[in-house]
């Protein structure tokens, strides 16, 4: 009888010391907000201009924001989008760079015109669909270059496989 009357008052202390582990934050919150100077909106990336853009068209469809702040709000946000975009000119020149690498790269590798370019570089056919990939036919070695092409147009050898 005296261990049964242990073990509740054992179980009994654990279950309050879990139901006040869980309560805990509900009833001690700390708060840890500080608190984050105004940005002046000359300093806005495009993103927070564009997000306010998106912001402001929503307030307008739901009726929070006249048509009149509306107009203001826009006209202001859409110059600071515009101006912060022309004043970071070498993002376009990182995109220029990469687009010539794509397009090198995709210069280099035979292309299906089902498919788009083959990762194999000596490829005569498509590895996806089998099409006849544009290059030289392997009988006369005339340029073939007729997209789909299943017969070379010179010799009459069926180029697709």
């Amino acid at each position: 009888m005296n261990s049964a009357i242990g073990a509740l008052v054992v179980g009994t202390v654990l279950a309050i010391g879990a139901l006040a582990f869980v309560l805990y934050p509900l009833f001690f919150v700390q708060t840890t907000a500080r608190a984050v100077p105004p940005r002046r909106v000359e300093s806005w990336s495009d993103d927070v201009a564009v997000a306010a853009l998106r912001e402001i068209e929503f307030d307008r469809a739901t009726g929070k924001l006249s048509e009149a702040d509306y107009a203001q709000l826009k006209a202001q946000y859409t110059r600071d989008a515009l101006a912060q975009m022309r004043r970071a000119p070498a993002i376009g020149a990182e995109e220029d760079d990469l687009e010539a690498t794509i397009r090198a790269y995709r210069a280099e590798r035979p292309a299906c015109h089902r498919c788009g370019p083959r990762p194999e570089t000596d490829a005569i056919f498509c590895s996806n669909c089998g099409q006849y990939l544009p290059g030289s036919c392997e009988q006369c070695g005339q340029k073939v270059e007729e997209t789909g092409a299943h017969f070379c147009s010179a010799c009459g050898h069926r180029l697709a496989a």
